[in-house]
């Protein structure tokens, strides 16, 4: 027990964690000072700091998670960073919701914020980094099909449908809004169990064909049919994915067994390391709007910068994982990140919403449906073929950045 705790609980986690929480709570204690209009000095000196401070908590975060992603294996360690991050913006959200002020808007814009952030920038990125390290890269079609479905249809649910059947002003109505949060949540959670449990194998790393080849011909000796037959099998057929959803349960039950210690402190010293990144990037957005607003800068410039802010530790995650040549891992970052904000967003502020008499606007502007319309195609296309590459990469950064010109349109 006690050796264990040296290796989690180490100088540098504890350094982070006092960064972290001692910055947060000094900007506290200077309320005052901040309040805009801020002196340009204090205001400059204020966003270093706050940049700084999450940088190195994100990096601790991105540690954590590579720990427990090497204990527990993929879908599961995955599963943890994304989850994590995305109920922490949850509740960033639903704080500004039951705040004072009208934010009639706040998710619509977050969740697309995010959304082009995962679906274009990132995964640009990642495949871009791969691409031209490792060349084309082979993931498992199965499992990404599985997240761009969920994907196309909470976004529609969320973005387009509100504008056909809700209100004017793009919100649902009280009565359209039950159906849509049980839906949501409903297949929400039948995906996790699916992902975790019957289909957990679908998301895992596609072996490199060589490894293939000869697990088929070794196995073809003793099953009496040809390498080429076996190597024409379906993925989910092959011998080596044969009884891999048996083995998954059990596998994770006897980790979570084996290591519970170790993994329990992991996840409380991975939530303690979020916590400083997200409020505190709450605290910079103050600073935000009012340095952008001195400049003329569009208001939702600060909502773009808050949410790769909050998502910058799964970045780094899925840029390292990219490098590695990991394709699968960061599909499941990415598409498990845009699948788990949309599904988890969308029905809490539906749910505040309807508990504090607001209105909940969702319904998007043309150009930014189009945008991502045009997301959703590229990302389909992409990870239908057998490998992806970094031109793949290239198209999507380039819908990021025609996203970014449409905030100052």
């Amino acid at each position: 027990m006690t050796a264990a705790l040296r290796t989690i609980i180490t100088p540098t986690a504890i350094l982070r964690l006092v960064l972290g929480w001692g910055v947060f709570i000094a900007l506290q204690f200077m309320g005052s000072l901040l309040a805009p209009p801020v002196p340009l000095p204090l205001l400059v000196t204020a966003l270093v700091v706050i940049i700084a401070v999450i940088l190195i908590c994100a990096f601790g975060v991105v540690t954590e998670a590579e720990h427990l992603a090497n204990r527990l294996g993929d879908p599961y360690g995955s599963l943890v960073l994304t989850i994590s991050i995305c109920l922490i913006e949850v509740i960033l959200i639903a704080a500004v919701l039951l705040g004072p002020g009208d934010h009639a808007t706040i998710a619509r814009d977050s969740v697309m914020a995010v959304s082009m952030i995962i679906l274009n920038a990132v995964i640009g990125l990642c495949l871009l980094v791969s691409g031209l390290r490792h060349g084309a890269l082979t993931h498992n079609r199965t499992g990404v099909s599985n997240y761009l479905v969920m994907i196309v249809v909470f976004a529609a649910l969320a973005f387009a449908v509100p504008a056909l059947i809700g209100t004017p002003d793009g919100a649902y109505e009280i009565w359209q809004e039950i159906p849509i949060i049980v839906v949501t949540v409903g297949s929400y959670a039948f995906f996790l169990y699916r992902q975790m449990g019957p289909q957990a194998h679908e998301f895992t790393e596609v072996a490199p064909f060589e490894a293939v080849q000869a697990i088929t011909s070794s196995t073809a000796e003793t099953t009496q049919s040809s390498p080429a037959e076996a190597a024409g099998r379906p993925e989910s057929t092959r011998p080596e994915a044969a009884g891999q959803t048996d083995d998954a349960s059990h596998g994770i039950v006897e980790i979570l067994s084996t290591h519970r210690v170790e993994i329990v402190l992991r996840l409380v010293l991975l939530v303690a390391t979020v916590l400083p990144i997200v409020l505190l990037s709450h605290d910079m957005a103050t600073l935000l709007d009012d340095g952008l607003g001195r400049f003329g800068a569009p208001v939702a410039l600060s909502g773009v910068v808050i949410a790769m802010i909050v998502f910058l530790p799964e970045t780094l995650t899925s840029l390292r994982a990219a490098w590695n040549g990991e394709i699968q891992r960061v599909s499941n970052l990415c598409h498990g990140a845009q699948v788990s904000t949309v599904g988890l967003t969308i029905p809490t502020v539906l749910v505040i919403g309807m508990l504090t008499d607001q209105q909940i606007v969702l319904a998007e502007s043309p150009i930014n449906l189009a945008l991502l319309a045009i997301t959703l195609m590229v990302s389909i296309i992409g990870f239908a073929a057998k490998k992806v590459t970094a031109v793949q990469g290239a198209a999507h950064i380039i819908i990021f950045v025609v996203f970014g010109l449409a905030l100052f349109a």
